[in-house]
């Protein structure tokens, strides 16, 4: 029998894991500029691309070891999945590349705040009032980030960020529905698979026989993102859905701070950080809310925080 001492300490293993998961996905944004700075000309297509032929890999690899197969039951709710999770990872990517690591981090993390959003007029048991009203309030930090200066104009650019954020939603809502058909990595197969895909039929110019420094910063991105993914797998086993909710969005915070120190970026002006605190604290409203709710619908919510929308 384990001793009851070794709990703690698996469950801080486990935030360590998720909050490692956090830096993991931020870091493989860092790839994107770096390789810029590196005059490394790859497009965020095709940053994408390698992200998803990694995982796919890693994924084959994984049924050859188990010696199972891929098990659909409903290619809807996986080829839906695929189409909003390769939405989401381009659209990031993109944010990134068009505008800075701060504004593309925290756009993509505005996810939990559509699917409240989305589940409003969705689902009829979900329509929570106090909640909607959190939501809504935190869109007015959405704006601030888009807009933080009342000078400035609103850049187009801004637009990949936002958009992250709303597929992220679609792609975190089919998997809360595939899940209960189907098993994770019967899920990531066709995710990766179909996602690599259509990223290769659509970016087909932009995809090349890498050099060696191309090479470099293609594995890197993929590797942090693959990482970032297990590290978050793994961590959802010793947290709850809501420590481990609560850890992730500490990326809109770690955006924000890290940005002018890793990559030279201007700082987030005050109205850039209080828009920033805004979506954080409807986030971590929009977790304890559902925490305190576990229906059958929310407890699969849970397995949906094992795997980031893009």
């Amino acid at each position: 029998m384990r001793n009851s001492s070794s709990l703690p300490i698996r469950e801080i293993s486990g935030y360590l894991a998720v909050f490692g998961s956090a830096f993991c996905f931020y870091l493989s944004t860092t790839v994107i500029i770096y390789a810029r700075k590196f005059q490394v000309e790859i497009d965020a297509s095709y940053f994408t691309f390698a992200r998803f032929l990694l995982g796919f890999v890693i994924v084959s690899l994984v049924f050859m070891v188990k010696k199972k197969r891929p098990k659909p039951v409903s290619y809807h709710l996986l080829f839906g999945r695929a189409l909003f999770n390769t939405i989401a990872a381009f659209c990031f990517f993109k944010a990134v590349e068009q505008t800075s690591l701060s504004e593309g981090n925290i756009l993509n993390m505005t996810y939990p705040l559509f699917v409240a959003f989305i589940s409003w007029f969705l689902f009829r048991d979900q329509r929570d009032p106090i909640a909607i009203a959190i939501v809504l309030t935190a869109f007015t930090g959405v704006w601030m980030i888009l807009v933080p200066d009342h000078h400035a104009a609103f850049s187009a650019d801004s637009l990949w960020g936002l958009c992250s954020g709303i597929s992220g939603a679609g792609a975190i809502l089919y998997l809360n529905a595939s899940r209960k058909v189907h098993d994770t990595e019967t899920i990531l197969f066709f995710m990766f698979g179909a996602g690599g895909l259509a990223i290769f039929c659509l970016y087909r110019q932009h995809i090349f026989m890498p050099d060696l420094k191309d090479f470099f910063f293609l594995m890197l991105c993929a590797l942090f993102s693959v990482l970032g993914q297990y590290l978050l797998t793994a961590g959802f086993r010793y947290v709850t859905a809501l420590e481990g909710s609560i850890i992730s969005s500490t990326r809109i915070l770690m955006a924000a701070l890290l940005g002018p120190v890793l990559m030279s970026e201007p700082a987030l002006s005050i109205t850039g950080w209080v828009g920033a605190g805004m979506i954080f604290g409807g986030n971590v409203y929009l977790a304890i809310r559902k925490s305190g709710k576990p229906t059958r619908k929310q407890m699969a919510a849970t397995g949906a925080m094992e795997l980031t929308p893009h």
